[in-house]
C-alpha cells in the first residue's frame, strides 16, 4: 500500500509540473478552498490547472481534503478488536485525509455557463479513536484505501480573478484493511489476532463484522462551496 501511495504522490508531482509549465504560458491556474459536506464535515484545498493541452478541452486539479466522519459503533468496536469489557463512558471521533486528482470536462449543466463534470481517483487516509472513559481503554483503528469520484461543478464570477464555486458529487472508496490494537481485519480475511464473539460460541469475527462496526469511507456525498482565485 505504502509503494502504491508513493506512485501515486510521484505521478501527480508529474503531472503537476507538467501540466503547470505548459500553463504558464498557455492559460491561467487557480487555488481553491472548499467546506461543506462530506458524510460529514469537510473542507478542502485544491489547485487547478486550465486547459491542460492544446486541442483537449477542461482542466486538470489536484486537492487535498480533511474531514470529520461518524467512527462506528463504539462497543461493537471494542468486542472485535480487543475485549468483550464493558465499562466506562464510550466517546468516539472519527477522521480522513483523501487525496484526490479530477480531470475537469466542460459540461452546460442547467444553463449554466462555466460548469463542468468531474472525475477521477481518490486515496484515503482514515483513522477512527474510541475511548471509554472510566475503562482505562483508548485505541485508533486505521484504513488506507483507493477510490474512484464522480461530480459536477459550477463557477460563477465574483471579480476578475475570483469565482464561487459550487459542488456536489460522490466518492466511492474500496474497501480496506482495519487495523487496531494488535488486531487487523482484511476484506479476503486473511486476518490477524481477530477476536472471538462471545455472543455466537466464540466465532472468531470476521472482517464483514469489523467493517460494520468502523465506518472506514465508502460512499462519500459531497455538497460543497467555496471560492476560486486565479493567479
Amino acid at each position: 500500500m505504502q509503494r502504491k501511495l508513493t506512485l501515486f504522490v510521484m505521478s501527480s508531482l508529474f503531472l503537476f509540473f507538467s501540466f503547470s509549465s505548459f500553463g504558464q504560458t498557455h492559460s491561467k491556474n487557480a487555488v481553491g478552498l472548499q467546506t461543506g459536506y462530506n458524510r460529514g464535515f469537510g473542507i478542502m484545498g485544491n489547485f487547478t490547472i486550465f486547459n491542460i493541452a492544446e486541442g483537449l478541452p477542461g482542466n486538470i486539479r489536484f486537492g487535498l481534503g480533511y474531514n470529520r466522519l461518524d467512527s462506528g459503533n463504539a462497543a461493537d468496536a471494542r468486542r472485535i478488536f480487543i475485549n468483550n469489557a464493558t465499562n466506562g463512558v464510550p466517546e468516539k471521533d472519527g477522521k480522513s485525509f483523501d487525496y484526490r486528482i479530477d480531470y475537469m470536462m466542460p459540461y452546460k449543466l442547467l444553463n449554466f455557463k462555466n460548469s463542468y463534470l468531474v472525475f477521477g481517483p481518490r486515496y484515503s487516509s482514515f483513522t477512527a479513536t474510541f475511548n471509554y472513559v472510566g475503562g482505562n481503554e483508548k485505541f485508533n483503528i486505521t484504513s488506507k484505501q483507493w477510490g474512484i469520484g464522480l461530480g459536477a461543478e459550477s463557477y460563477f464570477k465574483m471579480t476578475s480573478n475570483l469565482d464561487l464555486v459550487f459542488i456536489a458529487g460522490l466518492d466511492y472508496f474500496f474497501n480496506g484493511k482495519l487495523q487496531g490494537h494488535d488486531t487487523s481485519y482484511a476484506p479476503n480475511n486473511d486476518n490477524v489476532n481477530p477476536r472471538n464473539d462471545n455472543q455466537n460460541n466464540d466465532t472468531p469475527f470476521t472482517f464483514r463484522d469489523a467493517n460494520k462496526a468502523v465506518k472506514q469511507p465508502q460512499l462519500m456525498p459531497r455538497i460543497m462551496v467555496g471560492v476560486n482565485y486565479r493567479l
